[in-house]
């Protein structure tokens, strides 16, 4: 792996950005601690841990999908607040470039619809989970954040 500017790219593949499927994730902050949420199965890299979010549409900012996917998803609205890094990851289905972002529930309580678990860490402790690929660099990241003035 080789990180520039924030950045982290699977060097090990010939995966370049322009061939990657643009992807954002919310780190959900609340009372100083992260939502994590566990992908279900029967979906590409069910069990691991990942951010919510999913795909960037045509013509979407990453902040745009970002929220769209948030309330699809957990059924609640964020606001989005400082970006965490960009990580790009060569999986067997394809390559992602994940950007993260901290947010921060805005209204609603997340909820169940496509996750098998959810649950609220402290930062310190999210590094323990079993986390998708492309997530570990900004888990990494805000696992010695101080969040709890964030």
């Amino acid at each position: 792996m080789a990180e520039e500017h924030g950045t982290t790219i699977d060097t090990s593949s010939a995966a370049t950005v322009s061939d990657a499927v643009d992807v954002v994730g919310a780190a959900i902050v609340r009372d100083g601690r992260v939502l994590c949420a566990r992908r279900g199965d029967g979906k590409s890299l069910a069990g691991y841990w990942e951010f919510p979010g999913g795909k960037v549409k045509p013509g979407e900012s990453r902040r745009e999908a970002l929220r769209r996917e948030i309330e699809e998803e957990l059924l609640c609205e964020v606001i989005i607040a400082d970006e965490v890094c960009t990580s790009v990851q060569r999986y067997d289905f394809g390559t992602v470039q994940l950007t993260t972002f901290i947010c921060h529930l805005e209204s609603g309580t997340p909820h169940l619809t496509e996750h098998q678990e959810i649950r609220w860490e402290h930062p310190k402790d999210m590094p323990s989970l079993d986390w998708a690929p492309a997530d570990r660099e900004a888990v990494r990241l805000i696992a010695s954040m101080d969040l709890a003035r964030r």
